[in-house]
């Protein structure tokens, strides 16, 4: 059977379907990844052939149009003529990325038994889908669909309203990009969210996260009846070259914490190291920093200081007293694994998710990134460091879906799929 997969943005969207994509080979499936073009060197070497998807995920980061007025803010950004500019800025660089990928996409669909995407540009691959005739599934690795339990701050009614609202919201902004994809398509123009008619064609929406981490949200959906399985996390938890001089660095001391910063590269990594550094040393710490996509080379740092470019979270984290990171869903996902309490300190919204839900379940903490400082962070350690968080935080680990069997369950999942659209 032919699989493609469709997992446009960072690693940390790309690896949910890679490590998919993988299995599915193993199995003996004919499988195509479209990602992003910074990401084709990483897909290949996971041994899956890979097409470049759309433009780097680093320019999409630094096109952001949300991003941009964020980090300006409450400067002159907010002169009309400055709003205006960034969102013809924005709005013609969506409009290539649409039919870049659109094109792309279509292509490779072809053929195809089954279509699976991530959740950026999803509605353009459901599209797609709908086009050919053939199954979609869908790879969320948070509450994307509106429900009740996703936001701590409203009542669960308000909380499905309002993302039912943001849906129709974003419908008004983009849904001139999604026609116009349908017309190239030669389909009929939408009606209603795509969100909404992704659910009602019956695509198969595999949440890639564990149902502990949204308490009532399995009850809430179960009226689905199968169509929002519950997998855990889709990881690789692939050995690195610097698996070896990690544990030896680990071994020689006392269980260091682990600080990781993502994809998105930082502004200073010299101020945020010197944080780190000066941290630890308060509270008489080692520290692992894996530095994702920000420059710590050449930048001076004390012996309980350990520098790395990428780390093996699924070997690395038992190892550690706790870690500290950016929010991404499988970072989190790894941290619980672990056994070890998590303090995430974030940039983007969907990553303040997480960590209200490590709050939630009191085996973290959360803070923006922003608004960290070195006393900040000595406070933040210090909470999560302490006994009841260590002993929750080892009670999660055993309700959590180890990897293998998250990817197995998925991968059953979409053969089943593409079975039934088959009639086999």
């Amino acid at each position: 059977m032919k699989f493609v997969l469709a997992c446009y943005g960072t690693r940390g969207d790309a690896e949910p379907g890679v490590a998919l994509g993988r299995e599915l080979l193993r199995r003996g499936h004919e499988v195509y990844m479209a990602v992003s073009p910074d990401l084709i060197d990483f897909t290949e070497s996971a041994g899956l052939a890979a097409i470049a998807y759309g433009p780097d995920s680093q320019t999409a980061l630094a096109r952001d149009f949300g991003a941009n007025i964020s980090k300006d803010f409450p400067h002159d950004v907010w002169r009309i003529k400055d709003l205006i500019r960034l969102w013809r800025e924005y709005w013609e660089f969506l409009t290539q990325c649409w039919l870049e990928m659109t094109t792309t996409l279509t292509t490779l669909a072809d053929g195809a038994d089954v279509l699976i995407t991530g959740m950026l540009f999803e509605d353009g691959a459901a599209n797609v889908a709908e086009c050919y005739g053939i199954p979609l599934a869908t790879l969320h690795y948070f509450p994307q669909r509106a429900n009740g339990q996703l936001s701590t701050l409203l009542p669960s009614p308000l909380g499905r309203s309002a993302m039912t609202a943001l849906w129709w919201l974003s419908r008004g902004v983009f849904g001139r990009l999604e026609n116009a994809q349908r017309r190239q398509l030669g389909l009929p123009k939408a009606t209603g969210p795509a969100q909404r008619r992704i659910t009602e064609r019956g695509a198969l929406e595999i949440q890639a996260y564990e149902q502990v981490c949204f308490p009532g949200l399995a009850t809430e959906w179960a009226k689905w009846d199968g169509q929002r399985p519950f997998v855990g996390a889709l990881t690789l938890e692939l050995p690195t070259d610097a698996d070896d001089e990690v544990a030896s660095w680990i071994a020689a001391g006392t269980p260091p914490i682990f600080f990781g910063f993502g994809s998105e590269a930082m502004e200073s990594p010299a101020d945020t190291l010197a944080m780190v550094s000066a941290a630890c040393a308060q509270l008489g710490e080692r520290a692992l920093i894996g530095s994702g996509a920000s420059n710590f080379s050449g930048i001076p740092h004390p012996e309980n200081v350990k520098v790395l470019g990428s780390v093996n979270h699924a070997a690395t984290f038992p190892a550690c007293r706790a870690v500290v990171h950016h929010g991404g869903a499988g970072t989190t996902a790894a941290g619980l694994r672990a056994g070890v309490p998590s303090l995430i300190l974030w940039a983007a919204p969907e990553r303040a998710m997480w960590g209200a839900s490590l709050k939630r379940l009191k085996v973290g903490a959360s803070r923006r990134f922003s608004s960290t400082t070195r006393e900040s962070l000595v406070v933040d350690l210090r909470q999560i460091l302490a006994p009841p968080y260590v002993a929750r935080a080892r009670d999660i680990a055993t309700r959590m879906t180890k990897s293998a069997e998250s990817v197995g369950t998925t991968a059953d999942l979409v053969e089943n799929l593409a079975r039934l659209n088959r009639g086999s």
